[in-house]
């Protein structure tokens, strides 16, 4: 399995190439319908994109291999919640590869029986939980960071000698009971919120990028399984930024997110 689990890294940045090259294709297929192209261009851009679907699911040929051993790892993870949303993502991703293998072989003429519909719609619901698994891990280390950074900012206040400001945490002198007072100290704290989250993520461009790629990701199971129909534009344009954040990771590895 070792050796297996080496090939499939080896293909991940073809495979992404050809992901990136898909929904380009189906964002330029949007493009072109919106301002009127003609019939024969649209089926030709529809065809290059089933072509380059169809490769992908060639080049994820044994990938749950490599999804189980990767849920192997994370199973020893000493966080709880960490061990938790890993390991089912990883699962998820299993179950979904090994529902593309078989949609591969049914769309490749292999199994021509197979309910390509049936085990379109499965592989999606399993690529949805995988993604709501990884959004899970990202809110989690957000909320750890922006704890930490609160507790590192406290402990400066109290080094210097100044406090916490007695305005925000009161309401300075407007009491709770007051008319006004509350609605302005909740915009307060809001914004001191969205300021936190900034600095965290800026100084975390790994858990940032994660973050938008998955984002980004849940758009497509969303509008497959018709929860949420977003339209083959937006399909398209958000399928195509995650991709390119995907190579990005590979040509540059220190942007991945650990563990």
């Amino acid at each position: 399995m070792d050796a297996w689990v080496r090939f499939s890294a080896q293909s991940q940045a073809r495979e992404r190439l050809c992901r990136a090259a898909q929904y380009a294709c189906s964002l330029l297929g949007y493009a072109l319908q919106k301002h009127g192209a003609s019939p024969e261009l649209q089926k030709q851009i529809r065809q290059l994109e089933g072509h380059l679907s169809l490769g992908r699911k060639l080049l994820r040929l044994g990938n749950s291999a490599d999804a189980l051993e990767s849920a192997k790892r994370a199973v020893h993870l000493s966080d709880v919640v960490l061990r938790f949303c890993i390991t089912v993502s990883h699962l998820n991703r299993a179950l979904y590869f090994a529902c593309d293998n078989v949609l591969w072989a049914g769309k490749s003429g292999l199994a021509p029986r197979v309910d390509q519909e049936k085990w379109a719609q499965r592989s999606f619901r399993y690529y949805l939980f995988s993604l709501i698994m990884n959004l899970s891990r990202d809110a989690y280390e957000i909320r750890l960071l922006m704890e930490q950074e609160t507790s590192s900012y406290s402990r400066r206040l109290k080094v210097s000698g100044i406090g916490v400001p007695g305005g925000v945490e009161t309401g300075g002198s407007r009491g709770p009971g007051t008319p006004g007072g509350c609605l302005p100290q909740l915009a307060l704290k809001f914004r001191l919120h969205i300021l936190l989250l900034a600095r965290v993520l800026r100084g975390h461009p790994p858990l940032l990028l994660d973050l938008v790629r998955n984002t980004c990701d849940l758009f497509i199971p969303l509008d497959k399984l018709g929860l949420w129909r977003c339209g083959p534009g937006i399909v398209g344009l958000c399928g195509l930024i995650s991709s390119i954040l995907s190579i990005l990771t590979l040509i540059c590895p220190w942007l991945r997110l650990k563990p």
